[in-house]
């Protein structure tokens, strides 16, 4: 028997369905919690099943993902935008948890996807490090913004100032409090620490950048290519054309990791600035007619490509190297 699993995720159950056969069985829903996973576990143990396939659903598919990989089970995650993609294709008009798992079991039946290993405890650590990090730092600049706009007002009370200017305060004690535990964590494992060193070789890219984008890197599966890597991002190009009357603009998809896109965006249009070599790629885009947004997209794609490489060679980033074919699409 060649039985295939499709888990559907949501934040306080899962659902899960067997396709044995090329036909699925009803849904399964289990506890969203250390009991429902183990006792999920104990029956797909039973099944021994081919494949498992589920989303990357935020937070909420990572302990089971790790507990069945624990397990020793065949496990796939993959990304959404691959899965609403396909579901499309099938032509479903209805939407439930049971049936999303029906067509993730067909999914695993069909594209076969490729095994998904756990990232090491550290290395999930260093991603929701990251990741809170990321977070406090938007939330500060959006208390920064308010600050600017109340004391442009004659009417704001002293208090409300000093509201905001505590608050502006306390972000900045827990972004450093965060900082400095993601930095230990790197400079303790010599492989991150060469990494995020190398890394800081490229324009733009400082400590805080360099944290944000490494701890999206560690939980990536290091044999990714770089346009998995990109659309794992969702900075693949989505075109938009049909015969000879559709011809619209390309764009980015959006459609994958928002952290690792949103610590792409500023170092990017520094390298614009300040690396020769940046600054002439985006001048050929311009000169080819580009848009200005497709202009920063390009260049957020082709960082993200020469900052992979840097992880998975562990060679320095090098803009001469990356940026050698300025005269070619982008």
């Amino acid at each position: 028997m060649c039985i295939f699993i499709g888990i559907d995720i949501s934040a306080k159950t899962f659902d899960v369905v067997t396709r044995n056969q090329g036909k699925p069985n009803k849904p399964s829903s289990f506890e969203q919690s250390f009991e429902g996973h183990e006792k999920c576990i104990q029956q797909l143990k039973k099944l021994k099943p081919k494949l498992i396939v589920m989303e990357a659903t935020g937070i909420y598919h990572l302990d089971l993902a790790i507990a069945i990989y624990d397990a020793g089970l065949p496990v796939s995650v993959i990304n959404p935008a691959s899965f609403k993609q396909f579901a499309a294709l099938m032509l479903t008009q209805s939407k439930t948890d049971g049936i999303d798992a029906g067509l993730l079991a067909e999914f695993a039946e069909r594209m076969k996807p490729r095994l998904w290993i756990a990232p090491t405890k550290n290395c999930i650590y260093l991603k929701d490090l990251g990741r809170q990090i990321q977070r406090l730092t938007r939330d500060s600049a959006k208390a920064k913004n308010r600050l600017h706009a109340f004391k442009s007002k004659r009417t704001t009370t002293p208090l409300l100032i000093e509201d905001i200017e505590d608050s502006i305060a306390h972000y900045t004690l827990r972004i450093g409090k965060l900082t400095n535990a993601a930095l230990d964590l790197i400079q303790d494992d010599p492989n991150l620490n060469t990494h995020f060193s190398n890394m800081q070789k490229a324009k733009g890219i400082g400590q805080a950048s360099a944290i944000s984008i490494l701890a999206e890197f560690v939980v990536l599966s290091n044999d990714m290519k770089a346009k998995q890597v990109s659309r794992h991002a969702g900075l693949d190009v989505k075109l938009h054309q049909s015969g000879s009357s559709v011809n619209g603009a390309s764009r980015i998809s959006k459609a994958g990791n928002a952290y690792l896109r949103s610590a792409l965006f500023m170092p990017a249009m520094s390298a614009v600035r300040h690396d020769e070599n940046v600054k002439a790629f985006k001048e050929a885009l311009v000169r080819r007619g580009k848009k200005k947004i497709q202009e920063n997209f390009a260049v957020m794609r082709k960082y993200l490509t020469g900052l992979w490489a840097v992880y998975q060679t562990g060679i320095a980033f090098d803009s001469t190297k990356l940026f050698s074919d300025v005269h070619k699409k982008a």
